[in-house]
């Protein structure tokens, strides 16, 4: 037998261990209480409590095009989704509850990996202070990940994309670039560079196989009274065009003022590529950006930039030092990977 008394033997392929074996052990990885929480993983549905809003978000991860298994180990990939997915509860002012996940393989795919997926979903979503609550295994040609979040608002107004006023400031809550420069070590390392060039910048490896930011920051933003707010998965030049076409305001992003990670500008020289374009384009790094009246930017945030109204017979408009972001571009889900 492939699974026995909870055990699977070593070796075993999804394909032969089976569904449902493999989501009996999911549920028992994701057992716990939670007030929150009337029904949880292991049955048809999950039921929570309470009358109040709810924020969700989802978002999918593929293989080899947002992820590869020999650059993040699957406990990474699987926390890394949920990130991903928290974030975007956090850019709505709201603290995570649970996630739903649903994960796709193929059945040749090493049950191992399978299971420390799913224990780094478990882990970051206990890590924020949520409880997985169900979700589905299925075939599929590549490892597909696709994390729904559920959050609540605790007795705040959602914080949209299109609340900016002119006046405002622009903020970020922690540094740019860090994943984009992760990425450019292990790009670097495939392309012939010495493998000790991720032993020299660490933290910048593991902002791009885990980024850890501050989600904290959302509610506390959202209590300041921040008028908008996303989270910066594409990268800060991509949140402030789609921030100032909602607004229909002029945003302006000094490139001096947007905070870096230590080691970044280093790595960058070494490397030739200048750092202000990773912490502008690179993306991933999951920090938040957020308009506040002047004065009120909370503790913790760096104030980047600016928002106005657009000059008279002028479209909105989003510009990096004052000029238009020409050839200035983060991710893009359907250009080439």
């Amino acid at each position: 037998m492939h699974q026995e008394q909870g055990r699977v033997r070593p070796g075993a392929t999804v394909g032969e261990v089976g569904e449902r074996a493999l989501i009996a052990l999911f549920t028992a990885a994701a057992a716990g209480s939670s007030d929150d929480v009337v029904i949880g993983s292991g049955d048809d549905a999950a039921v929570l409590a309470g009358g109040g809003a709810v924020v969700v978000s989802t978002d999918t991860a593929v293989a080899g095009r947002h992820f590869r298994f020999d650059w993040s180990t699957a406990e990474q990939i699987g926390a890394r989704a949920v990130v991903q997915s928290a974030a975007d509860i956090a850019a709505m002012g709201g603290t995570l509850t649970g996630t739903v996940v649903s994960i796709g393989c193929p059945p040749e795919t090493p049950v191992p990996r399978v299971l420390a997926l799913n224990a780094g979903i478990v882990a970051q979503t206990h890590r924020l202070g949520g409880r997985v609550l169900g979700g589905d295994l299925v075939s599929a040609p590549s490892v597909i990940l696709t994390v729904t979040s559920l959050g609540t608002l605790s007795g705040t107004a959602p914080v949209t994309l299109a609340g900016a006023r002119a006046g405002d400031v622009l903020a970020v809550s922690g540094p740019l670039g860090g994943a984009a420069a992760g990425l450019a070590v292990l790009s670097a390392i495939e392309n012939g560079a010495d493998p000790v060039l991720a032993a020299r910048f660490p933290q910048l490896v593991q902002a791009y196989r885990l980024p850890q930011p501050d989600l904290a920051q959302g509610p506390i933003a959202a209590r300041a009274g921040a008028h908008a707010m996303t989270d910066i998965s594409d990268a800060l030049v991509e949140e402030i065009i789609t921030m100032s076409a909602g607004s229909g305001l002029h945003l302006d992003v000094e490139s001096a003022m947007v905070p870096r990670p230590a080691g970044l500008d280093e790595l960058a020289a070494e490397l030739g590529v200048d750092p202000v374009r990773w912490a502008l384009t690179g993306g991933e790094d999951h920090q938040l950006l957020a308009a506040f009246a002047p004065g009120g930017v909370p503790g913790g945030w760096t104030v980047v930039g600016t928002v106005a109204a657009p000059a008279a017979g002028r479209p909105a408009a989003a510009t990096v030092d004052g000029a238009t972001a020409d050839g200035l571009h983060g991710w893009q889900s359907f250009s080439e990977a």
